[in-house]
């Protein structure tokens, strides 16, 4: 007689999880359930593009960093932030969508100890064409005093401070991965019960890998270093470890989460005319740089680790190399030159 093999829910997960810590409050645990409440919700709006008029296209207006905000970006964030608002484990959140915090102040929220930085809809420019996007997120401990609302500085941290992060990316299926500094689990959404099951348990970057992840449209504004590496890339054989290939989504959710189980690197450098680069420190580099070293991969922004950047104010920008080790390793520009 077959039996179906026990698959825990993110709830069972968690919960499971607190189990090991007596002393836990289970407030990260109640936070990580809430974000998988808001990513069910967006998938759902997600998956009727193309059939709702009101859901594709731009909503007319412009962010804070200058670009076209889509109607689904509208909606995601103000899903994430809704049900942060109406939960009781945040005290405030960051937004790519908004100019600044939005603090939570209420006599519940100031009490919460963690804070959220988030990117609602990664890739948004895909959404009209029907490519992969996703959701990013990033959890820190507030060093606000407890009792009172949460201010800049709880946001303004280093990647090294991060206490869990994640992303979920609506693809083929719908998957969230987290990342703690006990390890990386991924989660799939099964529609027949509305929940997210796992099914990528203790997730590891394999230490090799043959793809490489980048807008080569870009080539001519990169750095000579950068370059020089992209060639060696290219040129790859099987008497140098090759061939490798490339795979560029546009999504980095999408190249990100590939590169993560099969192996590869991630670069989103600088150019002459944006040395600083496009992603965001806060809430897309340092998110996918501390699950990606929790998964035994290595993340720099070119000279230095991603994770160790003090940042400025909550919208600066950074160049972004990422993935497996030994490909890290492999890069011409290596923290320290």
């Amino acid at each position: 007689m077959h039996t179906s093999r026990r698959v825990l829910t993110l709830d069972e997960f968690t919960i499971q999880e607190l189990r090991q810590f007596p002393a836990a409050t289970g407030e990260l645990s109640g936070l990580l359930r809430e974000i998988g409440l808001a990513a069910k919700r967006i998938n759902v709006e997600v998956n009727k593009a193309g059939l709702v008029d009101d859901i594709l296209g731009d909503a007319g207006s412009v962010n804070v960093q200058g670009e076209d905000v889509k109607k689904l970006d509208l909606f995601a964030n103000n899903q994430l932030i809704s049900v942060l608002r109406n939960g009781i484990y945040c005290a405030g959140v960051g937004s790519e969508e908004d100019d600044d915090i939005i603090v939570f102040d209420d006599e519940v929220s100031n009490r919460s100890k963690y804070v959220v930085l988030m990117d609602p809809l990664d890739g948004s420019s895909n959404i009209d064409v029907n490519t992969t996007i996703g959701t990013i997120f990033t959890v820190y401990r507030r060093v606000s005093p407890l009792e009172t609302p949460c201010t800049q500085k709880d946001f303004l941290q280093q990647g090294v401070k991060v206490v869990a992060a994640g992303y979920v990316i609506y693809g083929s299926s719908t998957m969230l991965v987290y990342a703690t500094r006990r390890g990386v689990n991924g989660f799939t959404l099964d529609p027949s019960i509305g929940e997210f099951c796992l099914s990528h348990p203790k997730m590891r970057c394999p230490d090799k890998g043959k793809i490489y992840s980048v807008n080569y449209g870009n080539y001519p504004s990169y750095s000579q270093e950068v370059r020089a590496y992209l060639d060696a890339c290219t040129y790859k054989t099987e008497e140098n470890g090759g061939p490798y290939t490339m795979r560029y989504i546009g999504s980095m959710v999408g190249d990100i989460h590939r590169n993560l189980i099969k192996g590869g690197i991630f670069l989103y450098p600088g150019t002459a005319s944006k040395p600083r680069g496009k992603l965001r420190l806060l809430y897309e580099c340092n998110p996918m740089a501390f699950i990606m070293e929790v998964a035994g991969g290595m993340a720099t922004d070119g000279t230095r680790r991603i994770l160790e950047v003090v940042p400025e104010h909550l919208h600066q920008r950074s160049p972004l190399f990422l993935g497996s080790k030994s490909m890290m390793e492999d890069l011409l520009i290596k923290p320290g030159n």
